[in-house]
């Protein structure tokens, strides 16, 4: 996309991103699927490193990002926090000084258990890796955010509805699951989503409101792109006429703004068990509109979260997703560190 630069630019949330830039990510992930159903894409990332400092376990992050940086002819390094220095105490600021002389890249990711379930925390330490890192900073997921997923999401709905997301009813449902987790993945859906014109309905019990901040700059976005947002607690009728639900758990505002050592996990779980019934079933889907899909960033608690027949029926996306994961990291990887 021309005039538009993201050599060097750190993603720490898809809001840190113009349209301009999220566009031009998406238009090379699409060029790069293209080329790898081919046989032959551009080694974007050759000769280059990108260190994914990983404070909390993954499957697809991990994977997509290993896999994206060898798709494009470079290598990505994992590294298990448990196993640095830093978890003896060396200071973020001597790390990222550190991989910035060996790397072109840094991913983080750090949430949940890592900071002991206290609210922002795990942004404020990729932020503080962005601060001191003269190398680009991808988070690969904190307590606040997750960019990449939410644009890989927003890129596989495009996809499948032809490019046409505005006016399109997008349900985040909060959905039942024993786990405690956090607010990252719904909140940059969220954010991403009202900035193209999608109608959001949050979905969730009283008790499980998100950030109120961010709340606000979804309703700004949805003001500035004719989209809207809705919060309702009244699962049934949010699903009539969807064309997008993803079913997913979070943790209760007031444990996620308090800290789960404080309010109490066991409070935490007898919340959740309080609405077992806040599950994507068949008589659901039944509801949404007639080309509708399901998605989820997975893992998905099955049997929690949504049915096994749900999540496997014909309209559900998450494997797509799942892939989709490659060429949009990738694309990130080649925009911000590469030669793309």
């Amino acid at each position: 996309m021309k005039g538009v630069e993201l050599k060097g630019k750190d993603l720490i949330s898809s809001q840190d991103w113009s349209m301009d830039e999220i566009e031009l990510a998406m238009d090379l992930a699409r060029s790069i699927k293209a080329m790898k159903y081919a046989g032959d894409v551009p080694q974007y990332f050759r000769n280059r490193t990108f260190f994914m400092l990983f404070y909390n376990t993954s499957t697809r992050t991990r994977a997509s990002f290993e896999a994206a940086a060898t798709l494009l002819g470079g290598h990505a390094q994992f590294i298990d926090f448990a196993t640095t220095r830093g978890a003896e105490g060396e200071s973020v600021k001597d790390m990222a000084k550190m991989y910035e002389r060996m790397g072109h890249a840094l991913g983080v990711r750090i949430l949940e258990s890592a900071v002991d379930y206290v609210y922002g925390r795990g942004n404020a330490v990729v932020r503080e890796y962005a601060q001191h890192a003269r190398i680009p900073v991808i988070n690969m997921a904190d307590d606040m955010f997750h960019p990449s997923q939410a644009i890989t999401d927003l890129y596989t709905l495009r996809e499948k509805f032809s490019g046409h997301l505005s006016g399109r009813k997008y349900v985040i449902m909060w959905a039942y699951s024993d786990r405690v987790r956090s607010w990252g993945s719904v909140q940059d859906e969220m954010l991403l989503a009202t900035r193209y014109g999608m109608d959001v309905v949050l979905a969730h019990p009283p008790g499980f409101e998100l950030d109120e901040n961010l709340l606000e700059l979804a309703r700004r976005n949805a003001e500035e792109s004719g989209g809207s947002l809705t919060i309702s607690h009244d699962l049934k009728s949010s699903m009539e006429g969807a064309d997008v639900v993803f079913p997913r758990s979070w943790a209760s505002h007031e444990c996620v703004i308090t800290g789960l050592n404080r309010f109490g996990r066991e409070k935490e779980v007898e919340l959740h068990n309080r609405y077992r019934d806040w599950r994507l079933t068949q008589q659901l889907v039944d509801l949404m509109s007639r080309r509708g899909v399901i998605t989820h960033v997975l893992p998905v608690f099955r049997g929690q979260e949504a049915d096994d027949e749900v999540m496997d029926s014909e309209r559900s996306v998450i494997y797509d997703q799942a892939e989709n994961l490659l060429y949009v990291r990738a694309a990130i990887l080649a925009l911000v560190a590469g030669s793309a």
